[in-house]
C-alpha cells in the first residue's frame, strides 16, 4: 500500500528553439496535493536566480522519471493565467 502522493516544484530553464530545457533547481517544500503545488510555483520561481531566458516551474510527483521537455513545448502563459507561471529573463530585471 502506498502513501499519499507527494508533489514537487521543479524548475526548468530553457532557451530556444528543440533544445531540452536543463535542470536548474527543486524547490525544498513538499505538498500534499497538485493545486496545493500550483499555488507555490510564483514564489518559487521568483527565489530562482537562472542564466536562462525563460524559466518554468513544474509541479511533478516525488520520485517520478520525468520527461523532457523542450523549449518550443513550453506555453508561456496568458494575463491571469491559471497553469503554472513563466519567468522570462526580462521579468527578473
Amino acid at each position: 500500500m502506498t502513501g499519499p502522493a507527494t508533489f514537487l516544484i521543479a524548475i526548468l530553464g530553457c532557451g530556444e528553439g528543440e533544445a531540452n530545457c536543463q535542470h536548474v533547481a527543486i524547490a525544498p517544500a513538499r505538498y500534499e496535493s497538485r493545486a496545493a503545488c500550483m499555488a507555490a510555483t510564483e514564489n518559487a520561481l521568483a527565489s530562482v536566480d537562472a542564466a536562462y531566458p525563460v524559466l518554468v516551474a513544474d509541479c511533478r510527483l516525488a520520485g517520478a522519471q520525468s520527461a523532457s521537455v523542450r523549449a518550443d513545448q513550453v506555453r508561456l502563459p496568458e494575463p491571469r493565467a491559471w497553469f503554472a507561471p513563466v519567468v522570462t529573463a526580462s521579468a527578473r530585471r
